[in-house]
C-alpha cells in the first residue's frame, strides 16, 4: 500500500526528532562520551593492577582453606624467576570443595601477579555501572529540575571535569598502602573542594545532584565499600549547605573551619558503626580535618580565576558587580544622571520584592542596575535625562522615536557583552521589556495613521523567563510611571501599581517565569510599601520660604521705597532689562532651532543603523 502524500509514518517522525537533538545537544553527548571514556579507563587501570582471579580477590584465599569455587587457568604461563611454578592451559588450580595447598596457592598468587590476566568480568560491570551514571546524569541535569534556567555548557565541562578527578582521586589513593584502608581514604577524596565551588558558581541543587554523582563514583572506585560512599555522601551534602547564605569572601575561613569539624564528626561516627579502630585511626580523623580546612581555603583561592573563565553568576562576582564605584556606574552618574537614580530605585524595589518571593535579590539588584546602560549613549532622548527641558519626540514622528527608544535595549545586550557579564544579567537586559507595545508613540501613530502595525511598536525581545527578570521588568514599569503620579498616597499607590501589573500579564509577559498570583500579590505588596515611603510628606518648618513668592522678592529690595531720582533711573534700568533679554531670547532661540535639527538627524541614523541590524539579523 502506499501511503499518503504528506503523512509521515513513526520510523522517520522518530528519526527526525533523534536527529535533531543530536544537532542542538551534541556538544553534551560528546562531552559525555569522552567522560565515560576516561572513566572506563580508569577502571581498566585499577582493574588490570589489581590481584584478582576470576572476579575473586587473591586475599579472600589462604593455605588449607577449602575452595567454595574451582578455577581454571585459561593461559599458559611458564616459569619464572619470581614464581617458578609453571601453569598449563585449562589446569585446574584449585577445586571446590578440596583444601588450597601450598603449590595451589602459589600458582593463584602467580595467576593474579601476572598482567595477562585480567577480571574482565569486572570490568564489564564497571562499563554498565558508568553507563547508568551516565544516565543519571542526564535525569539530574534535564528539564526536570531546570525548566528556565538550562544548564550552560561551561558549567557541565566544570562538573564532568571534577568527577573525573574524584574518581581518579580514589583509583589511585587506594593503591597506596598507607590509604588502603577505607577509613584513611576519605582523607584525599576533594569531594568538599569541589562542591563548594559548584554550590557558589551555580547554585545548590546542583551541587547536591553532583554531589550524589561523585558519591556513587566512589563507591565503584573504592571496589563498593560503604565507609568512603558515605563519608563522601555526608560531607558533600554539608558542603553545599554551608555556603548557602554566605555574601563575603571572609565568610569562607568559617565555613572552612565548620568543615573541618563537621568530617571530624562524620569519621567518627563512622568508626562507631563500622568498629573502626580508634588506636591506630587518629591518621584518619587528622587528614579528614585537614581535608575539610584546605577545602575552603582552595576554593576561596580558585574562584576568582574560575569566576572570569566562566562569566558565571556567583554570589562574589555579584557583589563585585553592585559596587556602584564601578567605572560603567560612574560614568552613567555622569552622562545619564536620570538613568542612574532611575535605576537605583528599580533595584531597591527588585531586591525587595525578590525577598519576598524567594527569587535571587542580588540577581535582581545587579540586573537592575545595569538594565539600561544602553541609554548611556543617547541619553537626551530619554525623558528622566532632559531635566524638564523640552522634549525632542515632540519635534520628530512616532516610527523614529520608538526605533530610537527599542535601540537602548539592544544596545545595552552589546554593552553588556563587552563588559563580560554574567548571562543571568544579561538575560535581565534583554528581557527587561519584553516583547510589549511601546505605548506612547503607538497611540500617537495611531492618530496620524489608523492602520500602523503594533509590531513596528513593539520591543524585539522575550518576555522574562526567570523571576528576577519578571520582578526588574514590573520595578522599571512601576518605577518609571508612578513619577507621573499626582498626590501618591497609599492608596492610590496601590490602585496605580495593581493597574500596572494587570496589564503586564494581560499584555502576557508573565507567562515563562514561574511567577504564581501569590507571588505577584506579594511583589505588589513589597513596591507599594518601599514607595510609600519613598513619596512620603513632610511638614513644613515654621520659617520656610518659597523662593518664588513675595517674600523672598521683598528681601532682595525690589518692593523697597526710593525717592524720585532712583524711581527714574529704575525704570530706565528696567527697560535695558528688557531691551536685552529680548535679544537673549532671540539668541537662545536660534542655539535651541540647532540641537533640535542635529537630534532629530542623530534619532534619524540611530533608526536607520538599528533597522539595517535587524535585517541582518533575519537573513
Amino acid at each position: 500500500m502506499k501511503r499518503n502524500d504528506g503523512i509521515k509514518t513513526v520510523s522517520e517522525i522518530i528519526t527526525e526528532s533523534f536527529g535533531a537533538y543530536l544537532k542542538n545537544n551534541y556538544k553534551v553527548l560528546v562531552l559525555l562520551f569522552v567522560t565515560l571514556a576516561v572513566t572506563v579507563s580508569l577502571c581498566f587501570v585499577k582493574i588490570s593492577t589489581t590481584n584478582t582471579i576470576a572476579s575473586f580477590n587473591i586475599n579472600d584465599y589462604e593455605v588449607g582453606q577449602i575452595a567454595d569455587v574451582t578455577i581454571k587457568a585459561i593461559k599458559t604461563l611458564p616459569a619464572d624467576y619470581d614464581n617458578p611454578i609453571p601453569i598449563e592451559k585449562g589446569e585446574k588450580v584449585i577445586r571446590k570443595g578440596f583444601p588450597i595447598t601450598e603449590e595451589g596457592y602459589a600458582k593463584l598468587k602467580k595467576m593474579s601477579e601476572s598482567p595477562v590476566y585480567i577480571d574482565y568480568r569486572a570490568f564489564a560491570n564497571s562499563i554498565i555501572y558508568h553507563i547508568l551514571m551516565v544516565v543519571l546524569f542526564f535525569f539530574f541535569f534535564s528539564k526536570i529540575y531546570f525548566k528556565t534556567n538550562m544548564i550552560e555548557f561551561n558549567e557541565l565541562v566544570t562538573e564532568c571535569v571534577f568527577y573525573m578527578i574524584v574518581f581518579a582521586s580514589v583509583i589511585f589513593g587506594s593503591k597506596l598502602t598507607y590509604l588502603s584502608s577505607p577509613f584513611a581514604l576519605c582523607a584525599i577524596i576533594p569531594g568538599p573542594l569541589f562542591v563548594f565551588l559548584i554550590a557558589i558558581l551555580f547554585g545548590q541543587l546542583n551541587a547536591v545532584f553532583f554531589s550524589i554523582m561523585i558519591s556513587l563514583a566512589v563507591l565503584n572506585a573504592s571496589s563498593y565499600q560503604l565507609v568512603p560512599f558515605l563519608f563522601v555522601l555526608a560531607s558533600s551534602f554539608a558542603s553545599s549547605r554551608l555556603v548557602r547564605k554566605i555574601d563575603r569572601r571572609t565568610d569562607m575561613v568559617f565555613v572552612s573551619v565548620l568543615q573541618a569539624v563537621l568530617n571530624a564528626v562524620f569519621i567518627i561516627i563512622f568508626k562507631i558503626i563500622f568498629n573502626g579502630s580508634f588506636a591506630n585511626g587518629l591518621g584518619s580523623i587528622v587528614g579528614v580535618i585537614l581535608n575539610g580546612f584546605f577545602s575552603g581555603i582552595l576554593c576561596l583561592g580558585l574562584l576568582t580565576p574560575l569566576e572570569l573563565l566562566l562569566n558565571t553568576a556567583s554570589v562574589f562576582r555579584l557583589m563585585d558587580l553592585s559596587d556602584l564605584n564601578n567605572p560603567v556606574m560612574k560614568k552613567m552618574l555622569v552622562t545619564a544622571s536620570g538613568t542612574y537614580n532611575h535605576s537605583l530605585m528599580v533595584a531597591s524595589l527588585a531586591e525587595a520584592a525578590c525577598n519576598e518571593v524567594g527569587a535571587n535579590p542580588l540577581l535582581a539588584r545587579v540586573g537592575a542596575y545595569y538594565h539600561d546602560i544602553g541609554k548611556m549613549d543617547n541619553p537626551e532622548y530619554f525623558v528622566e535625562n532632559q531635566g524638564g527641558g523640552e522634549n525632542i519626540h515632540k519635534e520628530i514622528n512616532p516610527s523614529l522615536s520608538a526605533s530610537v527608544i527599542r535601540t537602548h535595549v539592544k544596545r545595552g545586550i552589546e554593552k553588556a557583552h563587552a563588559l563580560r557579564l554574567p548571562k543571568p544579567v544579561i538575560d535581565i537586559i534583554s528581557e527587561h521589556h519584553g516583547n510589549q507595545v511601546i505605548a506612547y508613540f503607538y497611540n500617537e501613530a495611531l492618530k496620524i495613521n489608523p492602520d500602523v502595525s503594533p509590531e513596528d511598536y513593539s520591543y524585539s525581545g522575550n518576555p522574562p523567563s526567570t523571576k528576577e527578570s519578571a520582578v526588574v521588568m514590573l520595578a522599571d514599569t512601576v518605577e518609571a510611571a508612578c513619577r507621573s503620579l499626582d498626590k501618591p498616597s497609599v492608596p492610590r499607590l496601590e490602585k496605580f501599581i495593581t493597574t500596572l501589573m494587570t496589564a503586564k500579564i494581560d499584555q502576557k509577559q508573565l507567562e515563562d517565569c514561574n511567577l504564581t498570583f501569590n507571588d505577584i500579590t506579594k511583589i505588589h505588596d513589597a513596591f507599594v510599601q518601599i514607595l510609600a515611603g519613598y513619596y512620603h510628606s513632610r511638614t513644613k518648618y515654621p520659617d520656610q520660604k518659597d523662593p518664588d513668592g513675595p517674600q523672598a522678592q521683598q528681601n532682595n529690595g525690589e518692593n523697597q521705597p526710593r525717592s524720585s531720582e532712583e524711581s527714574v533711573k529704575a525704570v530706565e534700568e528696567k527697560e535695558s532689562k528688557a531691551e536685552d533679554k529680548k535679544t537673549e531670547d532671540k539668541k537662545v532661540e536660534e542655539k535651541k532651532s540647532e540641537p533640535k535639527k542635529s537630534l532629530k538627524e542623530k534619532a534619524e541614523k540611530i533608526a536607520r543603523s538599528s533597522n539595517e541590524k535587524e535585517k541582518k539579523e533575519k537573513n
